[in-house]
């Protein structure tokens, strides 16, 4: 066969899962479909292996200062058109939610105020 593919050449949208690394780096847009960020990791419960949190990340300047959002999974949907998540919420609604810093390393630290527990009310 003389035609070589290229992974990033294809649209996978015949499969019903996705591997994590697919998933890091892919944006992320508010109600407005106005880009907010992209998604950093995934966080997965450790006995079901079901995801539980993306983590958005935006702001900084080549990741330093930047903050991370952990968002429930559920809150998120898919965009063939954006190639993107989507969420129903405003830029200003994440950006006034508690947030965590990265370290070096790149693991999340938490703020004062639980960050994962602030997107219960909209579920």
């Amino acid at each position: 066969m003389t035609d070589s593919i290229v992974a990033d050449d294809l649209v996978d949208v015949e499969h019903k899962m996705i591997s994590s690394n697919r998933i890091e780096g892919t944006p992320v847009f508010d109600r407005y479909a106005k880009k907010i960020g992209s998604i950093h990791s995934l966080m997965i419960e450790k006995e079901s292996g079901q995801v539980v949190y993306a983590v958005l990340t935006f702001g900084g300047f080549f990741g330093v200062g930047s903050r991370a959002y952990p968002l429930p999974w559920s809150m998120l949907s898919y965009s063939r058109d954006h190639r993107g998540y989507c969420l129903d919420l405003r830029y200003e609604d994440i950006e006034q939610a508690p947030y965590m810093t990265l370290d070096q390393a790149d693991r999340p630290h938490t703020s004062a105020e639980p960050a994962y527990r602030h997107w219960d009310e909209y579920l």
